[in-house]
């Protein structure tokens, strides 16, 4: 399947180049040429298939014409050696918990899965590197767990080397311990910035020519689409666990949205059959695609801190692909999907009394998307929140909202006994560029 730019003004790529590349040569972000329906013999049976055969089907989908069967049936197999249950919070009420993998976050299946895809395009035409040296260069930009999750599925994958760069004090201790102790492969840089700023120093990067001429470089952030394409499978195990229920006919989906990348592999799902009724996208006080829903204008601010910090997003990438996947009818994206917003405050309160009336741990992220399903669901209606990263991720600020000492799962705990390896960044570009052109 080829791939085009959402900027219509650069070639169009194959699914390697796609992969490899990132971003396109005019800034765009790429998509699929079509997006193919799945046959109703699929979605008729999905209640009775493992998770692996559900994304094996999609998957097969999205990249079959592209790797060839065995290939790709052993990359989805490997990328889901955990699960996603969807557990009940109240009565109309469930969550999908993404924190099984791991890294304790939803993006782990999107960069596991995107770090073999590249390996099997590196081996595939024999570019490999040898002794350790990197053909291809990740670059990713963080505002919390996608650093974790990309460092830990490239780690130690040949021919690749990932710089991480993330926010000076705006991502959690744990957070930042997943991916600046690791070493080896991955190269973490502490950016004196915000998150924009340091998508702006990957987005730049791309566009550089001497750069690119010193140097391979692709992105692991969203924007590819062997990173958020594979996030469609959370969304068809979903349907299919709660269709084993009998609980699937009027389901609405509310996804906790930062860079859009996540609620944009569903409504990919969606325009391949997935018969969700519709879709809910939760933000923080970074309500930019909020008020494009209301008043059809999109208008990027600076990013604000919040509570949930992966959330904090003032630019979000993937809105031009939900604007191309929709051409641009605001009415049909409108119809499709409703918007919520929330404040440090409400988040706070959310956490409180759902614990207090369930005793469910929210993390800040995943209580935006509970409230937007309390404010939002309508009668008949059942509601799955996404909960995209395990609350121990947020130990300080959960513990202080709920009074509470949460255990730390072993896997994080391994991870903090590590020792912090990281460059030292201004968000000037020249000072980022003058330090790749030194690699």
């Amino acid at each position: 399947m080829n791939y085009y730019s959402t900027n219509k003004k650069a070639p169009i790529a194959t699914l390697e180049k796609a992969v490899v590349k990132g971003l396109a040569e005019d800034k765009g972000l790429y998509m699929p040429e079509n997006i193919k329906p799945l046959p109703q013999e699929f979605f008729d049976n999905i209640d009775k298939m493992t998770f692996q055969e559900i994304a094996y089907t999609v998957a097969d989908a999205f990249f079959g014409e592209d790797v060839d069967a065995e290939s790709l049936k052993q990359i989805v197999y490997d990328t889901l050696a955990f699960e996603t249950p969807v557990v009940p919070v109240t009565e109309t009420i469930y969550t999908l918990e993404l924190f099984h993998g791991p890294t304790l976050a939803f993006k782990d299946v999107g960069a596991r899965f995107m770090a073999r895809l590249l390996q099997y395009f590196l081996k595939k035409e024999g570019k490999l590197g040898k002794g350790g040296e990197a053909n291809v260069n990740v670059l990713v930009a963080t505002s919390g767990d996608t650093g974790s999750a990309v460092a830990n599925g490239f780690l130690g994958v040949d021919g690749i080397h990932v710089y991480v760069l993330y926010p000076k004090g705006k991502v959690s201790p744990i957070q930042e311990c997943q991916f600046t102790t690791l070493g080896q492969n991955i190269t973490a840089i502490e950016v004196d910035g915000v998150f924009d700023d340091c998508q702006a120093l990957v987005k730049n990067a791309f566009m550089d020519a001497d750069l690119n001429a010193h140097m391979k470089l692709t992105s692991a952030n969203s924007i590819n689409v062997a990173r958020f394409l594979p996030q469609a499978f959370y969304y068809f195990n979903a349907y299919a666990q709660l269709k084993k229920q009998g609980k699937a006919d009027q389901m609405v989906m509310c996804v906790p949205s930062g860079n859009f990348g996540n609620i944009c592999a569903a409504l990919f799902g969606h325009r391949m059959g997935l018969p969700i009724k519709r879709f809910v996208a939760a933000n923080n006080a970074n309500d930019i695609f909020y008020n494009y829903l209301q008043t059809g204008e999109y208008n990027p601010q600076p990013s604000k801190a919040t509570l949930a910090n992966a959330m904090d997003v003032g630019d979000p990438s993937n809105f031009a692909r939900i604007h191309e996947l929709y051409k641009g009818d605001h009415k049909a994206i409108t119809s499709l999907i409703s918007g919520a917003t929330y404040k440090d405050e409400q988040i706070a309160e959310t956490m409180k009394q759902c614990y207090a009336e369930t005793k469910y741990v929210l993390d800040p992220h995943g209580a935006c998307g509970y409230q937007a399903l309390k404010d939002l669901l309508q009668p008949g209606e059942v509601g799955v929140f996404c909960e995209t990263a395990h609350p121990a991720k947020f130990k300080e600020k959960v513990d202080a909202i709920l009074s509470t000492d949460i255990d730390i799962p072993a896997r994080l705990q391994a991870f903090m006994k590590g020792t912090k390896q990281s460059i030292d960044m201004t968000r000037e570009f020249a000072d980022f560029k003058a330090y790749l052109m030194q690699q």
